[in-house]
């Protein structure tokens, strides 16, 4: 391990990081806007339901919040440690935009989260849900900021260089980057997915433990139905988000679509296995022009392959195969969402069969949002900030010893850290079960 290229090492060290990040705040966004619901809805029927799923689920709010500062912390050190060419390169413009995340989103979550949590009884019920709503446009900002650098990175626009420093010449055009208004409907739909999947899941778990009351029934309704409108939502959106990147980043979607050759009617490519040293994909089970159908919406229109960009496209199997894993999981979520949506809207209950699926699918969202982020992320190298900053020329000279060891260490600490977590969630939910089973004996 310690004999590895540095940069991969300290790519694989970060990669490692924002896993574990970002399943958290891929969480608390929506799920923050749920709590708020909640309260809504307790507001407007007076119905003590809606506060049981309220409480119960602020517990698991609370816990995926201070799950995701911790590890956003050790990120930022890494930006110093790992890679001192990206802040040398574009801090005058990847500074203010974090600064800010922390000024207008974190400052403002934390505030009022504190009231969210211990103020029911302490301040009047307009200040707690004030407090509630402004937590959930907190995290709602904090994303704004962070995927307006993001976006950046992927389609860098509005600054000029001077003496190899990017420096900002319109603020607007930074924040609105050509990827941006895409990038950030995706992702706040891939929250939407993760939280009400989250939601549903543990729901389900708790009415196979017969833990079938109004409250569950409630969060299990709303977790559900929330997801089978989001699926297609997300659906439509990524194909916008795809037709985007095809525009500004054409060697991506070659990567993800396995196409070597530029060529008119281009196959979708269902499987295979892509050889860069061939640069063709062995075994490869094809839809004949099905590729140019999706991404120019005409079976004869060009997509231009990966040979257009010999030496400046991504490692081409892990974004091909990330990408198919990612489709094939949405596929699922809008199956399974579906099913249980026809199922409580009918019967207004579901069957064990869909509450075991839904179960299984409880941290679903999870892994579509790591998917999406190593399709993204991996698809914009070589580059750190596309056509402006190779990652290689961005990181540090840190001996690759200290960076294996550091990311031995992060990995035991997040496997630890991960299971703990998913123990205490169904611990809780189990625990729930427990107290309705008591409470309907009196």
């Amino acid at each position: 391990m310690f004999d590895l290229d540095p940069v991969l090492l300290a790519r694989l060290q970060f990669a490692a990081n924002i896993t574990f990040h970002i399943v958290f705040p891929s969480t608390t966004i929506a799920l923050a806007w749920i709590l708020f619901f909640f309260k809504r809805r307790f507001a407007a029927t007076k119905n003590a339901i809606w506060m049981d799923a309220y409480f119960f689920w602020t517990k698991i709010f609370a816990l995926c919040f201070a799950l995701g500062v911790v590890s956003g912390i050790t990120m930022s050190f890494q930006f110093g440690t790992n890679w001192p060419g990206f802040m040398n390169t574009v801090g005058n413009i990847a500074g203010p935009l974090l600064g800010y995340e922390v000024l207008t989103a974190f400052f403002l979550e934390a505030t009022f989260l504190g009231i969210m949590l211990f103020g029911y009884k302490r301040v009047s019920p307009f200040v707690h849900n004030l407090a509630t709503f402004l937590v959930a446009l907190g995290t709602t900002f904090s994303a704004f900021w962070i995927l307006a650098l993001n976006s950046w990175m992927q389609t860098p626009v509005g600054f000029e260089m001077i003496d190899g420093k990017a420096h900002a010449v319109d603020w607007l055009a930074i924040l609105w980057s050509p990827s941006m208004p895409y990038r950030f409907a995706h992702v706040l739909l891939a929250s939407g997915l993760t939280a009400s999947f989250l939601v549903a899941g543990i729901s389900a778990y708790r009415w196979l433990k017969n833990d079938r009351g109004p409250a569950v029934m409630a969060a299990l309704k709303t977790g559900v139905y929330m997801a089978a409108i989001l699926i297609p939502l997300q659906i439509f959106a990524g194909d916008l988000h795809g037709l985007n990147t095809l525009k500004h980043q054409p060697q991506k979607v070659a990567a993800m679509e396995g196409l070597w050759n530029t060529q008119k009617g281009a196959p979708f490519v269902l499987f295979g296995w892509p050889d860069q040293e061939t640069r063709s994909n062995l075994f490869s089970l094809e839809i004949p022009k099905a590729s140019s159908l999706i991404l120019t919406h005409d079976l004869d229109g060009e997509v231009k392959g990966l040979n257009e960009f010999e030496g400046k496209h991504p490692p081409v199997a892990p974004v091909f195969w990330t990408f198919r894993l990612m489709v094939g999981l949405g596929s699922l979520m809008l199956l399974v969402s579906w099913a249980a949506a026809y199922q409580l809207k009918r019967k207004n209950d579901i069957t064990p069969l869909v509450a075991k699926a839904l179960t299984l699918m409880a941290f679903s969202g999870w892994v579509g949002t790591v998917l999406g982020w190593y399709v993204t992320e991996i698809g914009r190298q070589p580059w750190l900030v596309q056509d402006l900053l190779l990652t290689a020329d961005a990181a540090s000279a840190v001996p690759p010893p200290m960076i294996g060891l550091s990311l031995t260490l992060y990995l035991i600490l997040y496997i630890v850290l991960m299971t703990a977590f998913i123990k205490t969630l169904f611990y809780m939910a189990r625990k729930g079960a427990v107290v309705t089973a008591v409470k309907s004996q009196y």
